[in-house]
């Protein structure tokens, strides 16, 4: 009998003849404790004990990009890399796959990144997955990674939508090409790489709707256009009746003719990339009295505002290109039509008087 590095009791699979057949067999269990080759005795097939962390972990990513069912987009397997090779490696990487404790999953989560708690639940999930991978793979017998919770992680900001008089002064502090951008990002709640994508094939305005197919996003080789993150995120937005002026002069006066020309293009034509955007912002969100407004809360706003008007959990989803298997069951029951209904309610929040948005650049 011994104790693993795991704290528990083992004992011999067997009934040894001598004492020191006995202690011979102990002194083996000992010495893959010390040469970190231990693992827990188990059922099925034998775990491979010298496949370092380091090269499964390389191969599990290689396999999950070039999948050809289902590839990591490439801004994502550039995500797991960054997280590997600052997070994960330098602990665990020369470390076989099948040494790694729980004990030692839960002293590398108490040493990394209290202070950014995000990272350090992204990192958490993408060991847990690798590790999941390992048990399926058979080079080890159960998943080290068992830490209720650290998959996910605190909301540190806490957002505070904007109002609507913020709003109106925030869209009038923006140069003359931005605000349609602002308008869009809080009344119809679209992410920036759908704004950057926006061309003028999408919008529709004989009936007042935007159609969100493609967003952009900045990989390591500049800007890629991509599908979204599910098929709840391809989706036709109603633009509230009180922006389709803003819309129609915006198109007269910012964009190009041709249907794929960009809405909000850079100044080389090509898209924008958010630095040139924020720079603006900074000023007018501190103009408008809300120097902690981030751009993504004018999304967060847009959901506050569609929530006001009474839609149901299933109407804000498909509003907001969100999906998820509890809402899967809502939108099957969702009506035909009621994100119109949003939109003209939320044209109505601004009467009797609506919003005074300038439009001198």
């Amino acid at each position: 009998m011994y104790f693993g590095p795991d704290g528990r009791r083992y004992s011999a699979p067997t009934t040894f003849i001598a004492k020191q057949d006995a202690r011979g067999w102990l002194a083996l269990r000992h010495s893959e404790i010390i040469r970190d080759a231990w693992v827990p005795p188990g059922t099925g097939a034998k775990p491979d004990v010298r496949r370092k962390f380091n090269d499964f972990a390389n191969e599990w990513l290689e396999d999950r990009a070039n999948d050809a069912a289902a590839p990591l987009k490439q801004r994502t397997a550039e995500h797991y890399r960054l997280i590997l090779d600052r997070q994960l490696l330098p602990t665990f990487g020369q470390r076989p796959v099948a040494s790694i404790t729980a004990d030692d999953v839960k002293a590398w989560y108490r040493k990394t990144g209290a202070g950014a708690p995000t990272m350090r639940a992204h990192s958490y999930g993408l060991l847990r997955t690798i590790m999941a991978a390992a048990v399926a793979g058979k080079c080890i017998t159960e998943n080290p990674c068992a830490i209720r919770g650290a998959g996910s992680a605190k909301r540190v900001h806490e957002v505070e939508p904007a109002t609507l008089e913020q709003l109106d002064l925030l869209t009038d502090a923006m140069p003359g090409k931005f605000r349609l951008m602002i308008l869009l990002a809080s009344w119809c709640a679209l992410r920036f790489g759908e704004l950057t994508e926006l061309r003028r094939v999408d919008i529709d305005l004989s009936v007042g709707a935007i159609k969100v197919r493609r967003g952009v996003v900045r990989v390591s080789t500049g800007f890629k256009v991509e599908g979204p993150k599910s098929k709840a995120g391809i989706r036709t937005v109603a633009i509230p009746p009180h922006l389709l002026p803003m819309v129609e002069e915006h198109l007269g006066e910012y964009v190009e003719d041709p249907p794929n020309s960009l809405l909000f293009p850079a100044s080389n034509g090509g898209h924008l990339a958010p630095s040139t955007l924020y720079r603006h912002f900074y000023k007018a969100r501190d103009a408008a009295g809300r120097p902690d407004l981030r751009f993504h809360d004018l999304r967060h706003t847009g959901a506050v505002l569609a929530a006001l008007t009474g839609a149901t959990l299933a109407d804000l989803m498909n509003r907001l290109g969100h999906s998820s298997h509890q809402a899967a069951l809502i939108y099957q029951h969702r009506a035909q039509g009621r994100d119109r209904v949003i939109a003209d309610a939320l044209s109505a929040m601004t009467a009797p008087k609506a919003l005074a948005i300038a439009s001198e650049g």
